[in-house]
Parts: structure tokens; C-alpha cells; sequence
């Protein structure tokens, strides 16, 4: 697998990385459905094994569960470390159980500190501000928290994954420190190709798409019908939005009609195919998700043809 440049850090990077949300699991909510240990190990092996370089992560997947469980795999492995990407600023280690966005330096520095430990490594490759409001960037001083993180060498860069694709783009614009930016990007969610991805490019700051099938909808595996167990983030999912996806979604299905890639995958090239991205971070449960996702980077590229009809789509 082709493996990029993640903008000025240095490393290099899957086209494909694994995305490790949904294998934390279900005991706290918060998830995509229940999942199996051992069945999860297994699918980052599997990973590993066809060459994906880089893990995606954060502290608040199954409370700490998601990285406990790579953290595992990862000491197990042989192989040329792979780099890791977490993230932090949901504080859930309160005694009453619930989850407060917290940007302090302490509540980051902890996060740091149980990451490490939770991931087995001395330093974290990236580290991520996960979906901060801007305004509480500045509040609370994060990037010198962050500086000095990486001064002590808990952390080799740093950057933040926005909920919004103008965040990333404020954040560049006022030419803060961030290395790396991931965002929602996806042949649902194209709001990231105006005007972050081209100035992201030239500022050299690394890209990582997530979510490219959109909550799982891109795959057509769901009807309008369906029901979300309790827990499961899509649960709470509006109706009428439901009905959207899963309607768009079937109107996609001119990608993988020739049988040469599945939906799943023509959702995934579209977002390869983006120069300006150094890795489609996806998550996965089992082996065989990983085996289809990586199957993406031989897939077709999308034609001029098909992206037309996808304009039309939309």
C-alpha cells in the first residue's frame, strides 16, 4: 500500500488507516453496537498484516477501551511500528460518569499521561484536540500545553480534529500551530473540498479523512427502516435523516454496479482520489471489513463520468 507524506511531520502514512472508534465497544454508549474482543484483535492484526500503517484512536472509545486493546495488539506485533493517532478533551474520568469537554492544561496532560500508559508507548506519535469550539483554543492556552507536551517528549506532534471544516480552516487562516487536521470527509460530507483541503495543501498540513462511509450508510447495508441498538450513536439519528442517507445512498449504487469494487469501496476511492488527503482513516470491526476497506486502494479511481453523476446525485 502507498504509503504519504503526513504534511510536515515526517511520517509517512497508509492510505488506508484503521479507525478504532467502533472497537471500544458498548459498555459505555457512545459506540457503533456491540463488538467482540478477541474478533477486534483479529481485525488489527489483519490490518497490520496487509499493510496499514497508521491506527486512529481516542480515550473516550469505550472510556480507554479502544486504545487498551491496540495498545495489546501492538506489543504483540513484529513488525515496523505503525503510527498511532489519538485524541483527548472529553473528560469522562469523572466520579459521577458523565462526559464535560475539558481543554485545561491539567485535563489534557492527564489525558496524555493515560493514553501513553493505556497505548504502550513512551510517546505518542499524534495527538489530537478532539472537536474543540476555537474560541476555547485561545482560552485556555492549549498550544502552549501542547509545546510543552512535546518538549517532554509524551507527544512527537500534535494538531485537532474538527467538527466543522470552517474550524480547520479558522485554525489555518490564524496560523496556529496544528501539524495535523483530520475531518469529516465523505461523498456525503464534501463541505472539506472548498476551501480547507486546498489551503491545508499549500500550508503543508497533514489531512486525515474520516468517517468516508458515512456512519456505515455508504455501503447501502441499511433500509430507512432501521433500528440502532441502545448505545449506538445512530440511535439517536432523526428519522428523516435516515431516510436521506439511505436514499442517496441508493442512488450511488451506479459505483459498484459492474461488480469491479463494492459501494463500500467506491465511497472509499472517492475519497483516495483527493491528493490533498494523506490517509482515509475507516473504522472496522472484523478482519473481513479490513480485507474489503483495504481492497480500495486497487479499486478503479472515479471517472470523470461517474463524478459527474455524482454531482447530479447531490
Amino acid at each position: 500500500m502507498r504509503q504519504n507524506k503526513l504534511g510536515k511531520t515526517g511520517l509517512r502514512v497508509s492510505e488506508i488507516g484503521f479507525g478504532c472508534w467502533a472497537i471500544g465497544g458498548n459498555a459505555y454508549g457512545n459506540s457503533y453496537g456491540e463488538t467482540d474482543d478477541e474478533v477486534s484483535k483479529a481485525a488489527l492484526r489483519r490490518a497490520l498484516e496487509l499493510g496499514v500503517t497508521l491506527f486512529d484512536t481516542a480515550d473516550v472509545y469505550g472510556q480507554g477501551h479502544s486504545e487498551a486493546l491496540l495498545g495489546e495488539v501492538l506489543s504483540e506485533w513484529g513488525g515496523q511500528p505503525p503510527t498511532i493517532v489519538t485524541k483527548a478533551g472529553i473528560n469522562f474520568y469523572r466520579q459521577d460518569g458523565t462526559l464535560e469537554p475539558d481543554w485545561t492544561p491539567l485535563a489534557l496532560a492527564h489525558a496524555v499521561e493515560q493514553s501513553r500508559a493505556r497505548l504502550r508507548r513512551e510517546t505518542l506519535d499524534v495527538f489530537l484536540l478532539m472537536n474543540p469550539p476555537v474560541e476555547e483554543l485561545e482560552k485556555f492556552r492549549a498550544w502552549e500545553t501542547l509545546e510543552a507536551l512535546k518538549r517532554a517528549g509524551k507527544i512527537a506532534h500534535f494538531g485537532v480534529s474538527v467538527a466543522d471544516p470552517a474550524d480547520g480552516v479558522w485554525l489555518l487562516q490564524n496560523r496556529l500551530p496544528a501539524e495535523v487536521i483530520e475531518v469529516g470527509y465523505s461523498l456525503f460530507y464534501q463541505g472539506a473540498t472548498t476551501d480547507l483541503l486546498p489551503l491545508a495543501r499549500q500550508r503543508k498540513v497533514g489531512i486525515l479523512a474520516r468517517e468516508p462511509l458515512a456512519n456505515g450508510f455508504l455501503p447501502g447495508n441499511y433500509s430507512d427502516s432501521v433500528e440502532f441498538t441502545k448505545g449506538d450513536i445512530r440511535a439517536s439519528l432523526p428519522r428523516e435523516y435516515i431516510s436521506a442517507m439511505t436514499e442517496t445512498a441508493a442512488k450511488l449504487s451506479f459505483l459498484s454496479n459492474d461488480g469491479t469494487r463494492t459501494a463500500a469501496q467506491a465511497a472509499l476511492r472517492f475519497v483516495l482520489d483527493d491528493p490533498a488527503v494523506a490517509c482515509v482513516v475507516v473504522g472496522a470491526k472484523t478482519p473481513m471489513q479490513i480485507e474489503e476497506n483495504v481492497g480500495a486502494v486497487a479499486a478503479a479511481p472515479i471517472t470523470v463520468l461517474e463524478r459527474a453523476r455524482i454531482a447530479e446525485v447531490f
